[in-house]
């Protein structure tokens, strides 16, 4: 019999009863997933993941702090310091840099290019003067003087120990040193073409001038050309020195007007804003720039002219002489050996015929008498002047006394024309060898002084430079310290 009270159906046994007052059970809600809902093509497909932004460079981020910065006054302050500093420092590193290389070629002028010229210019005189003697001393036979013996064999010695000094001096890889191999070559065997036509001209055998007109061919043809291009090589490495030493750093001459002109602006800009008219610091490396920048001006200035000096009045007056000197050496040889061949060697100018060596006498005594000619333009003082104007009168009297020579060879009187060449004869005349001694004597004493004078001036402008590049670096590094520091003060202002 059942209560006035509905039956509840009783859930089975084990199962969870629903909550009071609820009819059925409810399923729990579903989160809602995190992140964008992902997007779908047309067709209901997934679309990908949206597309990032680009990654920014460190240098664009670097760009934006410096912006960030600049907005304030210490930011500011810091980026002018900074660009004082690096302006300053730039200065000092030009200089020394532009002026080491301009004193490194300076240097080289007078230390090594001028020597090495004057060196190769020794080689072909010396290798010159002892044809000279040879020839010489063949005209004198059996009766060789001891004199012109020894002047033969320091001819030849002092060219092989020039040799051996300019390979020593020259780079491995030159032009030079092809030359001077050259030239230690063909010495031997010009020696050994001499000393063949010494030992058949004691003899009495004609063939001995046959021997020494092919010694002298080998030296006019092979060594002495050699020599002249071993000169002019390294006359070319001398102006090629003088065109790196000169010219102005304009460089470093830039940088330097413009770190003064930052600094003014610099420490106009803090008056401005400060009231304060000095600062100490910008001061400081506002005096170091200027220092640097005089003492470049100055200094280069006075290099500059000073190593212009050198060339104007020294080397240029070295390459006169030496050509005059070689031009001497050449016409003596050549008067010699017009008597060694008495007419065997002959040349033809248009339909006339002369003899070889005597029509070479006359050109090397034209080159002679304008090599003096212009020596005497160049000599710029009293003890310049004086040497050239004795060998030039030595010279005319040279010329003089040839001529007369000549004469006698022509009218068949050898021996009064040998007497008059080489001397020693019982006739009283005097010869023409007494006038190439004056005139090469000469011009000893003329390119003694001029070395002297060329010494001098390269020295001076080589001193002017002196300790300039190191000097620049030091005062550079105390200016942008100073810059810095003064910079640095302003800043302790805003803490």
């Amino acid at each position: 019999m059942t209560r006035g009270r509905s039956a509840v159906t009783q859930p089975p046994k084990g199962s969870a009863a629903p909550p009071p007052g609820t009819g059925s059970p409810t399923l729990p809600a579903v989160p809602p997933q995190a992140g964008p809902v992902p997007r779908r093509r047309p067709g209901g497909t997934p679309a990908g993941p949206p597309p990032s932004e680009p990654r920014r460079t460190a240098f664009a981020e670097g760009l934006d702090r410096l912006r960030a910065a600049a907005v304030t006054e210490p930011g500011r302050l810091r980026i002018i310091g900074a660009l004082l500093a690096a302006l300053v420092v730039a200065f000092g590193t030009v200089t020394a840099w532009q002026m080491n290389a301009r004193s490194q070629a300076a240097d080289d002028v007078l230390h090594r290019s001028q020597p090495l010229t004057s060196e190769a210019a020794d080689i072909y005189r010396s290798l010159a003067d002892a044809n000279t003697a040879a020839s010489s001393g063949f005209l004198a036979g059996g009766q060789e003087t001891e004199a012109s013996r020894d002047r033969y064999e320091k001819g030849v010695r002092t060219a092989a120990e020039g040799l051996v000094k300019a390979a020593a001096d020259s780079d491995a890889d030159s032009s030079s040193t092809a030359t001077i191999t050259k030239l230690n070559r063909l010495l031997p065997e010009y020696k050994g073409l001499v000393e063949r036509a010494r030992t058949y001209n004691r003899q009495g055998f004609p063939v001995g001038g046959a021997y020494l007109r092919y010694a002298n061919e080998k030296m006019q043809k092979e060594m002495l050309p050699a020599a002249e291009d071993l000169y002019k090589t390294e006359n070319r490495r001398l102006r090629a020195d003088y065109a790196d030493a000169r010219p102005y750093p304009w460089a470093a001459l830039a940088l330097g007007v413009l770190a003064l002109a930052a600094l003014a602006w610099a420490q106009h800009r803090n008056y401005r804003r400060t009231n304060r008219v000095l600062n100490h610091g910008l001061v400081a490396a506002t005096a170091a720039a200027t220092v640097v920048l005089l003492w470049l001006v100055v200094g280069h200035s006075v290099a500059r002219s000073n190593l212009g000096d050198s060339y104007d009045h020294g080397v240029r007056s070295l390459n006169v002489l030496h050509d005059a000197r070689i031009a001497s050496l050449k016409a003596r040889g050549n008067e010699n050996l017009t008597l060694v061949a008495r007419g065997a060697e002959t040349t033809k100018v248009g339909d006339e015929t002369f003899d070889a060596y005597d029509f070479e006498f006359e050109k090397n005594m034209d080159a002679l008498g304008k090599g003096l000619a212009q020596a005497a333009r160049l000599a710029d003082d009293e003890a310049g002047e004086r040497p050239v104007a004795a060998a030039n009168g030595d010279m005319a009297e040279w010329k003089k006394r040839h001529s007369a020579a000549r004469e006698q060879d022509a009218n068949g009187n050898y021996q009064q024309a040998l007497d008059l060449v080489i001397g020693g004869g019982d006739s009283g005349v005097e010869p023409t060898v007494e006038c190439f001694d004056g005139v090469d004597s000469s011009l000893a004493a003329a390119l003694a002084h001029e070395e002297r004078e060329f010494e001098r001036a390269a020295g001076d402008g080589l001193d002017a430079m002196g300790y300039l590049p190191q000097g620049a670096g030091v005062l550079a590094g105390l200016g942008a310290a100073g810059a810095l520091l003064g910079i640095g003060r302003r800043l302790s202002e805003y803490r």
